[in-house]
């Protein structure tokens, strides 16, 4: 495969400014971004999207899922094509740049090529794939999912929201819905840039994380049935406290995380009482468990252990429980070619750099199901992300988005 040289950089001001138009679209209450999946703000940006990539030469296509694939020929109509992007879907208070960095920073790869008139054997595909968040719809990375055949597609169809509307009803709604079959393209190789969401290459100066590794995620939904009563007439050995039983849940699970560190972690999200009135005992309490590690061993042991733990709660406070697995995934091992491909690249700009395990859960996780995959990751500000205070440099936007750019270009070929 042909190198680019070093001299090859994407523009980064466009780059940066791409990042602040697509800010505007959703804006958070306190400098962020709310553009939750599949709302009207979802479907503008959207179409911002699509727009830019138009004006960039590429054809869009959209699948059943409502993801977004916007291609750059190549020189060999029978290459298979190498995938690029990330999600623009955001929480509900998120931040400028998680997933976003990554689409735009694909899109930016094309404008560059543009730019510089260089044509690569394999096509791009820009890729924007639908509610990788999965704050309103879950599970997370739900679209790459059925793309990668781990779940089916008219189950996700059916997943709900909190007000009861269903995956499927509000992508039709917001006019997302495309023709093509999920799942049927086939891939040359896939890469994702993305910050970092911790605190590591900033705390250590590095401008690149390779990303060689991705943690498995169990997410457990625990709902706690208790009895509402009075706050002030019940006596204290009679009451039947759901609230009290996910207080020690929490305690529970941060203690078992503690136990296998440095190689887990684990905490209580989403928590709702019911019925959530000042002087009512909580009779029912709903929440929901994350809990990552690199290991699967450790993974699946802690699960035994707070699925163990929650029963002897219960117990002991006379209520019942009940658990569903609602997000899982394995560890991640990327391919070794294509990390191989972003550690050179990284080399070849001149770019400080280490491998890194990723804390957090990507599309490119379950794509590395269908094809060769890897990931960039540049430093966030403090390590802060899933906030609307995140925050990045524009050069260490611009050195990712380098990386990301030789890493697919050479993967892709350079026609001479």
């Amino acid at each position: 495969m042909a190198a680019p040289g070093e001299n090859l950089r994407i523009n980064a001001d466009r780059l940066w400014d791409s990042l602040m138009e697509m800010a505007q679209i959703g804006p958070g209450v306190a400098g962020g971004n709310n553009r939750q999946t599949l709302t009207d703000v979802d479907s503008e940006g959207r179409h911002l999207f699509k727009r830019w990539c138009e004006e960039a030469g590429l054809a869009m296509g959209v699948d059943q899922m409502g993801t977004m694939f916007a291609r750059r020929e190549g020189s060999d109509p029978e290459a298979l094509p190498v995938y690029v992007g990330s999600h623009l879907d955001t929480q509900p208070t998120g931040g400028k740049y998680d997933g976003v960095l990554g689409v735009l920073g694909g899109l930016e790869i094309i404008r560059s090529l543009n730019d510089l008139d260089i044509k690569t054997k394999h096509p791009i595909v820009v890729t924007n794939w639908t509610n990788e968040e999965g704050t309103r719809f879950a599970p997370a990375m739900l679209a790459s999912g059925v793309f990668a055949g781990v779940h089916e597609q008219e189950w996700a169809y059916q997943r709900k929201d909190a007000a009861g509307k269903t995956f499927g009803e509000e992508l039709e709604r917001i006019g997302w819905k495309g023709e093509e079959q999920v799942g049927s393209r086939k891939m040359h190789a896939f890469f994702e840039l993305h910050i970092e969401q911790g605190p590591i290459l900033e705390d250590e100066c590095i401008d690149i994380g390779v990303v060689t590794h991705g943690q498995g995620l169990k997410w457990l939904e625990v709902t706690l049935t208790g009895k509402e009563s009075h706050t002030g007439s019940t006596p204290m050995p009679k009451r039947r406290n759901a609230g009290l039983g996910m207080a020690r849940v929490i305690e529970l699970v941060h203690e078992i995380a503690m136990d296998y560190q440095p190689e887990a972690v684990g905490a209580v999200g989403h928590m709702e009482a019911h019925p959530n009135s000042r002087n009512i005992i909580a009779g029912r309490t709903v929440f929901t468990v994350d809990i990552r590690s690199p290991n699967k061993a450790v993974l699946d042991e802690m699960d035994e252990r707070i699925r163990a733990g929650i029963e002897t709660v219960c117990e002991a406070l006379d209520i019942s429980f009940g658990i569903e697995l609602v997000g899982h995934f394995d560890p991640v091992t990327f391919d070794e070619g294509c990390v191989r491909a972003v550690r050179e690249a990284a080399e070849r700009l001149g770019y400080s750099h280490r491998d890194i395990v990723s804390g957090a859960g990507h599309d490119a996780c379950w794509i590395n199901r269908v094809a060769p995959t890897a990931m960039v990751m540049c430093p966030c500000i403090d390590g802060l992300s899933h906030n609307e205070a995140e925050e990045i440099f524009k050069d260490w936007a611009a050195a990712g988005a380098d990386v990301l750019f030789h890493a697919v270009v050479e993967t892709a070929g350079i026609v001479d």
